[in-house]
């Protein structure tokens, strides 16, 4: 029991020191993203500046993904000529895993790389997978954990008020 308490005590006093968490939230300017779309090309999130886009956060292991990759690939046939761009930004230690996850489920839309975890530590990527729709303003738009059938209309709605505004 006194175990207990001195854990509980320094984790109370670890909180203290650690500051305010300064969560992503809807209206915050997207961080820049630290990826790569391949093993030398630098992914940045500036160069879609007046672009709608999704960035997704995703892993092999991950069996929401699974489901999410052939809806983004409907949702990039349906939104790709008026100014929507998905990003997926995958998050495993070895890009084998990725690329095995990738044939079987081959996106139409860009993926990048980013087995350091720079990104989605910027995001605070709590859950696989997680999205972020960022206006054509550079401004976040809205955050998702998670993906489930019943979720998609609800995002794509977003999606599709976010290409209105951009217009």
């Amino acid at each position: 029991m006194k175990t207990r308490h001195i854990a509980l005590a320094c984790l109370a006093l670890a909180a203290l020191h650690a500051g305010p968490a300064a969560a992503l939230k809807v209206g915050d300017r997207a961080p820049e993203i630290a990826a790569q779309r391949d093993t030398s090309t630098p992914l940045r999130l500036s160069a879609y500046k007046g672009q709608v886009v999704l960035l997704d956060f995703w892993a092999s292991w991950c069996g929401p993904c699974k489901q999410s990759f052939p809806w983004m690939n409907t949702l990039h046939g349906k939104y790709a000529a008026q100014g929507l761009r998905i990003v997926a930004v995958n998050v495993d230690a070895r890009r084998e895993d990725g690329e095995r996850f990738l044939a079987q489920r081959p996106p139409q839309f860009l993926v990048a790389w980013d087995a350091e975890g720079a990104t989605p530590a910027a995001y605070e990527v709590k859950a696989m997978p997680s999205s972020v729709l960022i206006g054509a303003d550079g401004r976040v738009l809205h955050i998702h954990a998670g993906f489930r059938d019943e979720d998609a209309a609800a995002l794509e709605a977003r999606i599709v008020a976010a290409l209105a505004e951009r217009r």
